[in-house]
């Protein structure tokens, strides 16, 4: 995900989560508001209780990864702030961004691609 693509300053994180819409599952909450800027932007928020630094920054990378996997930055008309819960450490990379495609969708951030059969 490049940096132009996150949230970064501590008072647009607060400002995302005061004003935007809240969804959740058992690994992540999502905090969506519409977007500022020309290409939507995310960040990424994980409690010190997960693990220490090495462990924070390893999930912070993979959700990262997941986000730019998944979402269109350029067509996605929402910013959002990612809190990654407890749950997250007890899955598999694979199942994370499973669930994290399906809140994504929930969120109507992406759209749902059904593959037809022929």
């Amino acid at each position: 995900m490049k940096k132009k693509n996150r949230v970064r300053k501590n008072e647009e994180f607060q400002k995302l989560i005061r004003t935007g819409t809240k969804l959740s599952n058992q690994s992540f909450v999502i905090y969506k508001a519409e977007k500022k800027e020309e290409e939507a932007r995310i960040g990424i928020s994980l409690s010190k209780k997960i693990g220490n630094a090495v462990q924070r920054n390893r999930i912070k990378r993979q959700v990262r990864m997941m986000c730019q996997d998944l979402i269109d930055f350029e067509k996605c008309g929402y910013d959002a702030i990612i809190i990654v819960r407890f749950a997250y450490k007890d899955g598999s990379f694979e199942f994370n961004k499973n669930i994290l495609e399906k809140l994504f969708i929930k969120a109507k951030m992406i759209e749902l691609h059904i593959k037809e059969s022929l």
